[in-house]
């Protein structure tokens, strides 16, 4: 059986949506125990006419607070019995496996870090994030963890990224590249350039540096930056699928036959909508602490939930975290650059 415990008061669609998705994720998945937080006289209401076979791999832990989207981390801190503080401590005390949120994606990395603390050889944990490519899906890290980042930070990044893209994903020999202004090793600011040493001396599978025009052909499976940097493609992204159909709604208009011409090519947009559907995704994992932990989209729909939690389940079974540690371990030009400062 896994056991994920699940923020029922995250996001901006919570609790409704995050109880359709809690529904739909046990209905997929036998061996699914849901931990579901939040306030249990609401939550006991929207799972009334949950089938008993559901019932009986649910269970409803009370909490009296919820952080809300716009709450400081810092102040996510104090609230000790919050939806999401009660999820990570379920984790903590080994009650379950993996803990999914569409909340506060601030606030859950900081409870995280607070409670269950950071795989050993982790300087730095980082938010990093499924986008789709030409040639199926590429994992950028850090999307908002870390302002600033040191080259030692973007090669344990890179190995976290690959390790998770191998074995969640599915890549056997995952691409590294790094995101840059330019392809060229000299090209970069200090921090680029010296992680492009690090990563050529390592042993991944790094193809060097990768422009911004490059990040959607496929070129790579996992692509680095720091948490600034990565937050802003992140969005940038996000909105390009709204903007391509507020240009299309707004030319179809102009012409009959373009509206013809759209209803032949329905099909069509539909597939590329799913293909951009952050829905799709699930959300994005928080590798590097001590735990399994999912942040999903703030505007998280039951399906987004849903695939959060079954990604969830995927990165416990696959004990990602061990593997990641053990990778750290077992990389030379970390140990010699631990070693260097002191470390």
């Amino acid at each position: 059986m896994q056991y994920v415990a699940v923020d029922g008061y995250g996001g901006d669609n919570a609790p409704f949506e995050i109880v359709k998705g809690v529904k739909q994720a046990l209905e997929s998945v036998k061996d699914l125990f849901v931990y579901l937080t939040g306030y249990k006289d609401e939550l006991k209401k929207l799972i009334a006419d949950f089938p008993k076979e559901l019932l009986e791999r649910l269970e409803i832990v009370d909490s009296k607070e919820v952080v809300k989207m716009s709450e400081k981390p810092s102040n996510a801190l104090r609230l000790k019995d919050s939806s999401m503080a009660v999820g990570i401590r379920l984790v903590k005390e080994k009650k379950a496996d993996a803990f999914v949120t569409a909340g506060n994606s601030g606030a859950a990395m900081a409870l995280a870090m607070f409670k269950l603390g950071r795989i050993k050889g982790v300087s730095r944990p980082a938010i990093a994030t499924l986008l789709p490519t030409l040639s199926g899906h590429m994992l950028m890290l850090d999307v908002g963890a870390n302002v600033d980042c040191k080259p030692q930070h973007l090669l344990e990044f890179s190995i976290m990224g690959a390790v998770y893209v191998k074995y969640v994903v599915g890549v056997s020999n995952p691409k590294i590249g790094v995101l840059s202004n330019g392809s060229e090793p000299g090209k970069g600011n200090q921090v680029t350039i010296a992680t492009y040493d690090l990563l050529h001396k390592s042993k991944l599978n790094f193809i060097g540096n990768i422009e911004g025009d490059e990040i959607y052909r496929g070129k790579a499976d996992v692509v680095v930056c720091d948490g600034f940097i990565g937050n802003v493609v992140l969005k940038v992204s996000e909105s390009i699928p709204d903007i391509i159909r507020e240009f299309l709604k707004d030319e179809i208009k102009k012409s009959f036959w373009y509206k013809v011409g759209f209803l032949l090519a329905k099909p069509a947009f539909r597939v590329l909508k799913t293909k951009t559907d952050y829905s799709e995704f699930g959300g994005a994992p928080l590798l590097g602490v001590n735990g399994a932990c999912i942040i999903s989209h703030g505007r998280s729909n039951g399906e987004a939930i849903k695939n959060a939690i079954l990604k969830a389940i995927k990165f416990s079974r696959e004990k990602v975290n061990d593997k990641i540690e053990k990778t750290l371990s077992g990389c030379t030009v970390l140990r010699q650059l631990k070693g260097a400062v002191g470390q």
